[in-house]
């Protein structure tokens, strides 16, 4: 790409990330200026308005290209498939307006440090910065490497001991001020956009600037009524728009006000300040005291530990344990230097410090990280500014259509031209009618008419309890083909009941302690460990954490408290937790546990362990985690030879297993001392403990309905592979007649390729435990499962999906074609399968409780949260009700608005194709309608219909296929050109007919009927009595046939195109709307049929005899008859369509067919029984989709 542009004229920003962009450089040139000023006055603010609309014309008429270094106008451009452009004015930041407070050179040893992009961006000796504000993120230009960089955070590159030894200090007042005024404030400033700019905006919007053409247009025509009534509607819908973003600004606004005036202690170099934490910045050395701190920062802690509540990132309310940074000499970066999680050692701005944990008589201590909306709670903040625009067909095929139509009104612009001036009319009324013809073709209504559908199907899910925080997305929601669900909260039920636990010993299995009768565990390693194998804490009098370690540590009957001052043990930290027997409890030997130290819960690593020491007693290491995974870190020997046999025994009925371990350490080492390697190693093990978690009751109906409906179900968790089977079996996912094929995929291992296998899950029969994560059950039967296509199921881990995607890229979208349940999967990796789902052109729903599934939401086309915490904002929808029944109800709606839009837009698009027929035949005669019958047929009628029209609510069944997803398809192009080819062969055969009956005159309109003489008496004055008509009066046969030819044509096209099943409600539930027809066809035929003077001489019609009238109802009728035939016959008959499609080998462009078709057509699919090697023995460096808000721990074993 770099080989188009000019060197040093494009680079990219953020490259990799989510929000990647890229930049050209620009310089604004005097010349092109002074004649874009020019051009704003000659075309009286047009020319700044398309600038305004197209910012990158603007920069291209007013700029010439440069290099980045030279310019000072950068245009961006996003490299998604949308390439919105955006502008953005290089701003410079002066060091010398530090003077006051700082004294600078530019030789001084502050800025001397290259080692920070913010001393690289400086130019000396002016001592001055180049920036850029993207997105609320500030960019300055890296003089050395000559690019624009991120600031408001630390370097990456930083390995553990530079943060030390470099902040572990603090910062220096002149540091301080330096990097305040470069990286600006630490605030999460959304301001509360003022009533006028929301106005403006909405105003410049392109549709309210057509409204207003169209609006000037009518009132030099004396056309005010309409005019009036569209101007009203625009300040209803204006007003209503600006409320909804004020609104919106002021939540935004509330969500992060608190943020920017926290109380904060800082360490400097001299002593300890406190301060308001928007003037933190990155390198700021924080102090952290006491309970229930808000963070106003990322920081990483470097000394002692905390225990965080990060509900505001993950939606879950499960206190995480965090650790100080250790203080490592690698040359990696510090992110890379443990095996730990580096968010492990993050505090998150916005998240609650619960409590700290100083590592000795000091206190907590943590450098700040990132600042600003560079923090995760700013990213979250961000994503909710700035959303990323979903490409859906449909609004690409609007604006296609609009330019279809706009091409038409071209056309009968031209026709209009060439007959009124061969007519020798006047000038201005050429161009009056001509421009007249615009907004016949594109209604002005046409958007809001569009819209009106959505609204009400957000009114509809608001009552059902499903929010919506992206309208726009619920039209995508009838699309829906495929939905993935977590499992843990989403499929089953949220808490967990200890069933039982299963003691191990040189014997094996014994036999299973049941928690229900009440009986306590007696003491032993194994009862050790469920006491204090945990990350729980007293807070405010209760015990907090994870609700599988609650329910654990409960079934002990001991209680935990802090240590007190009394408390010695060696090298253990000040206020370690310690854990007793209850006074309930029975004879207990020991005197209670204190836990000296935490390797806390990883979902990458599936395990957490603890280091331990009875009080006057031994010392100890637990752990507990993934039975498979807990196994493999145990000497063999204490590992029961039926260790896979008893695990399946209890995962096959859906229990939640979990296993336990231990090893007795030497009392004299120091605490730190023990490296987690060190400690996890040669366990002996204890049992498995047995937790049940039930399928909720709504599950399975659910599931039940969406496969009815030919919709694909997944399930995504971060749970046992069996047990995820299980579950999916149980509640539907998986018949139980179907076979599930497991594939398991490993690393390159030293001379061995990646290697990847197909095996049959059977339910009794298995494998040994090694090197497994669900005990693999290879059954006799080798047989392929080609009973039916889609007879089988495939079933991975998050480790084997990673590997098929780094090493087997090419197989995946074959095995994904009947992939059904992922376990073991972290949230980086449900991003990607969704996202590798979007590729095979799936329209993806997610559904998850929030916990770790945010990335998904987000990522999905239509992500369903059925959490209330704040990071439910970063998914579309959200549900009340905390079950899977509000999918179905999201499908039904999306379905039935997305068949309303639809109908709307055949709808507005033959209304105007009936207006614009009957003008154009009326304009061969150089007449037209009146303002009156205008008004009538725009204002009575269609504006009636636009707003009753879309109010069918959704059918209450799911069918087992799709509403059209395109405007530009065949059925609907059909629908709209039969039915516009029946309206233009009536409105000619009647504006011909009228032409040839005996009384018709082109000069007397009052030769076809005589009045009532009572009427004459009363009306002597009128010209419809003199025979005469007026100049200004449009009154003629052919405008009085082709008025009501079109107007009653409306009302049929509005009930042939008003559809009920399959995807909404019949038309006789919409009642408003029934009753509207029924009173505009009534006063249509009321018109048609009254022999009214003064009404008729207002409407500008003419009387005509009554058997004329009769030929007008018989030719609507007919039109009427072809209609409702064409459209049941033809356009909704599917059969039909799929035969015309077999016919004319029609093959779907969509790449899951594709897919489908090659698994179908390949004998040798699914290879069972048989491995796979890569052709390549580098290891991949794919890495998944990951968001840093959202990387919190999985479903904590």
């Amino acid at each position: 790409m770099g080989e188009k542009y000019r060197k040093g004229h494009h680079a990219v920003l953020n490259k990799g990330e989510e929000n990647e962009m890229e930049i050209f450089g620009y310089q604004t040139e005097g010349c092109r200026k002074t004649l874009c000023i020019a051009g704003y006055v000659f075309s009286c603010g047009i020319l700044p308005l398309v600038f305004y609309w197209r910012p990158a014309w603007s920069v291209w008429a007013n700029c010439v290209p440069c290099t980045l270094r030279e310019a000072d106008v950068i245009l961006l451009r996003t490299t998604d498939e949308f390439q919105i452009y955006s502008r953005k004015k290089v701003t410079w930041i002066y060091l010398s307006s530090l003077n006051g407070s700082v004294s600078l050179t530019p030789d001084h040893p502050v800025i001397a440090d290259e080692d920070y992009v913010i001393n690289r961006a400086i130019i000396r000796p002016d001592l001055k910065v180049r920036c850029i504000q993207v997105q609320k993120i500030r960019y300055v230009w890296n003089n050395s490497e000559e690019q624009f960089q991120k600031v408001g955070c630390l370097e990456d590159g930083f390995t553990a001991a530079k943060i030390h030894l470099k902040f572990g200090s603090g910062l220096t007042r002149e540091e301080q001020e330096i990097r305040r005024l470069i990286c600006g404030p630490n605030a999460i400033d959304v301001e509360i956009t003022p009533i006028w700019k929301l106005l403006i905006k909405e105003v410049l919007n392109p549709f309210y600037v057509f409204q207003l053409f169209s609006v000037c247009l009518w009132f030099s025509e004396d056309y005010k009524e309409y005019a009036v009534a569209i101007i009203i509607m625009s300040i209803i819908s204006i007003t209503l728009t600006v409320y909804d973003l004020r609104e919106q600004s002021i939540k935004i606004h509330r969500l992060v006000e608190s943020h920017n005036s926290i109380l904060v202690t800082v360490c400097r170099r001299k002593g300890i300040e406190a301060l308001e934490s928007r003037y933190l910045v990155p390198g700021d050395l924080l102090s952290l005291s006491g309970n229930k701190i808000q963070m106003p920062c990322d920081a990483i802690l470097i000394d002692g530990g905390c225990v965080v509540n990060e509900s505001m990132l993950t939606g879950e309310s499960i206190p995480v344990i965090k650790t100080a940074l250790p203080k490592v000499g690698d040359t990696v970066p510090w992110k890379l230097c443990g095996r730990e999680d580096f968010r492990r050692h993050i505090l998150f701005c916005g998240t609650e410090v619960l409590q700290t944990k100083s590592a000795g008589s000091g206190t907590v201590k943590a450098v700040v990280l990132q600042t600003g909306f560079n923090t995760a709670k700013g990213d979250l903040v961000r994503s909710i500014l700035y959303p990323k625009p979903m490409n859906f067909r449909l609004y690409r095929d609007a604006v296609r259509f609009l330019m279809c139509l706009i091409g038409t009104a071209t056309i009968g612009m031209v026709y209009t031209i060439c007959v009124y001036v061969l007519s020798g009319e006047p000038a201005e009324e050429v161009v009056k009618k001509a421009l007249d013809v615009i907004t016949i073709v594109v209604p002005p209504a046409l958007p809001a008419a569009l819209t009106t559908g959505i609204i009400y199907a957000q009114r509809r899910l608001k009552n059902k309890g499903i929010f919506c925080i992206s309208p726009q997305r619920v039209n995508i929601c009838g699309q829906l083909n495929l939905i993935c669900f977590d499992k843990t909260g989403t499929l089953t039920k949220d808490g967990l009941d200890l069933w039982g636990v299963v003691p191990s010993d040189k014997n094996g299995f014994q036999e299973v302690h049941s928690f229900t009768s009440g009986s306590t565990l007696p003491w032993g390693p194994l009862c050790g460990a469920m006491a204090s194998c945990h990350s729980l804490i007293v807070l405010d009098g209760t015990i907090q954490g994870d609700p599988l370690d609650v329910k654990m540590f409960e079934a002990t009957n001991w209680e935990i408290e802090n240590s007190g001052i009394d408390f010695h043990v060696r090298g253990a930290p000040a206020g370690a937790t310690i854990v007793k027997p209850s006074q309930a409890t029975c004879q207990i030997p020991v005197e209670g546990i204190a836990i000296l130290h935490q390797f806390p819960f990883s979902s990458v690593l599936q395990r957490m362990s603890v280091i331990v020491q009875e009080l006057g007693g031994n010392r100890m290491a637990f752990m507990k985690g993934a039975p498979e995974r807990v196994v493999s870190f145990c000497h063999p020997d204490t590992v029961p030879s039926n260790f896979a046999s008893e695990l399946q025994n209890y995962t096959i009925q859906g229990f939640r297993v979990i296993g336990l371990a231990y090893k007795r350490l030497e009392i004299n080492h120091h605490i730190t001392a023990w490296i987690r390697e060190k400690v996890e190693s040669d366990l002996t093990f204890l049992g498995l403990l047995i937790l049940e978690n039930c399928l909720k009751e709504e599950t399975k109906p659910v599931l039940e309905e969406l496969t009815s409906a030919n919709i694909r179900t997944v399930m995504v968790t971060g749970d046992n592979l069996q047990t995820a089977v299980t579950v999916a079996k149980k509640s539907g996912m998986i018949a139980e007649s179907l076979r599930v094929i497991l594939i398991e995929a490993n690393e390159a291992d030293g001379s061995s390729p990646a290697s990847v296998t197909w095996k049959l899950l059977e339910d009794r029969k298995h494998a040994g435990y090694r090197d497994q994560d669900s005990y693999i059950n290879i059954g006799e039967d080798v047989s392929k499962p080609r009973d039916e296509e889609g007879s089988y199921h495939f079933a991975m881990t998050g480790k084997s999906y990673q590997v098929i995607s780094q090493h087997f890229s090419s197989l995946l979208p074959k095995i994904l074609m009947n992939a059904t349940v992922f376990a073991r999967m972290s949230p980086g990796q449900k991003s990607k399968l969704v996202e590798e789902f979007q590729k095979l052109d799936y329209f993806v729903g997610m559904c998850g409780d929030g916990a770790n599934d945010c990335g998904a939401l987000k990522m999905a086309h239509a992500g369903i949260s059925l959490s209330e915490q704040e990071a439910s904002v970063a998914s579309p929808f959200t549900s009340k009700t905390p079950n899977i029944e509000c999918v179905p109800h999201l499908i039904k709606e999306g379905r039935a608005a997305l068949v309303t839009s639809f109908c709307m837009f055949k709808y507005m698009a033959l209304y105007s194709m009936i207006q614009y027929i009957g003008v154009l035949l009326l304009y061969w005669k150089t007449n037209s309608l009146s303002n009156y019958q205008f008004l009538f047929q725009d204002l009575a009628i269609t504006t009636i219909i636009g707003i009753t029209m879309s109010l069918n609510a959704a059918y209450p069944k799911l069918v087992p296929y799709r509403p059209l997803g395109r405007l530009v398809s065949p059925p609907l192009l059909s629908s709209v050109f039969l039915n516009m080819l029946f309206s233009l062969a009536m409105h000619l055969l009647g504006f011909i007919l009228v032409r040839e009956q005996p009384w018709y005159s082109a000069t007397d309109v009052f030769s076809a009927c005589s009045l009532p003489k009572g009427n004459i008496s009363r009306t002597a004055t009128s010209p419809m009595i003199s025979g005469k008509v007026s100049p200004d009066s449009f009154m003629s046969y052919e405008n009085t046939t082709v008025w009501f030819l079109g107007t009653i044509n409306c009302l049929i096209v509005a009930l042939v195109f008003s559809k009920g099943k399959p995807f909404r409600q019949p038309i006789y539930t919409n009642y408003i709307f029934v009753l509207v027809l029924a009173v505009q066809m009534g006063t249509c035929i009321f018109l048609l049929f009254a022999n009214i003077p003064d009404l008729y001489q207002r409407m500008d019609l003419a009387c005509t005899p009554t058997l004329w009238r009769v030929y007008l109802v018989i030719m609507l009728a007919v039109n009427l008859i072809l209609s409702l035939i064409v459209e049941e016959a033809i356009i909704e008959n599917r059969a039909l369509w799929l035969i015309i499609k077999r016919s004319f080998g029609f093959q779907s462009k969509s790449q899951y067919r594709k897919w489908q078709s090659v698994v179908a057509s390949d004998q040798a699919w699914p290879p069972l029984n048989q491995t796979s090697y890569s052709e390549r023995l580098e290891s991949a460096s794919g890495v998944s989709y990951s968001n840093p808000v959202f990387e919190s721990h999985e479903e904590t074993p």
